[in-house]
């Protein structure tokens, strides 16, 4: 596994096809919690407030969005299977032909946040 200092150079290294698709998620995470922590974890880019957030991580063919397990809604998680948009346990896969659905990884960033402060908060 390669090594990177920063999100940069890793989205500087994936395949040609991931890069727009890497930078929309790095920017849709950056707008929704200006105040997360952006680093390489694991060797992907990975971004912490309050705890553990998302990531994302570059394929051959695919983006995957890492959010974590029981966080999405089975109602959502269905409208996009039907859209051609594939999942794992708590991961998302993008074809570098398909759109990111926004409105929906916001609503998970958002989902996170709110369960990392209520963690916090109970500290």
């Amino acid at each position: 596994m390669k090594k990177y200092d920063d999100v940069d150079s890793y989205i500087a290294d994936a395949e040609p096809g991931a890069r727009p698709l890497l930078e929309e998620l790095r920017e849709i995470v950056k707008s929704t919690i200006p105040k997360a922590e952006e680093k390489i974890w694991y060797g992907v880019p990975f971004y912490h407030y309050q705890g553990e957030v998302v990531g994302f991580d570059a394929f051959k063919k695919h983006v995957s969005f890492g959010y974590g397990k029981d966080i999405l809604e089975v109602q959502d998680r269905e409208k996009l299977e039907q859209k051609g948009y594939k999942f794992g346990k708590g991961t998302m896969q993008i074809k570098f032909d398909q759109k990111i659905p926004v409105m929906l990884i916001r609503k998970i960033i958002k989902t996170k946040v709110k369960m990392n402060e209520a963690k916090n908060a109970s500290k």
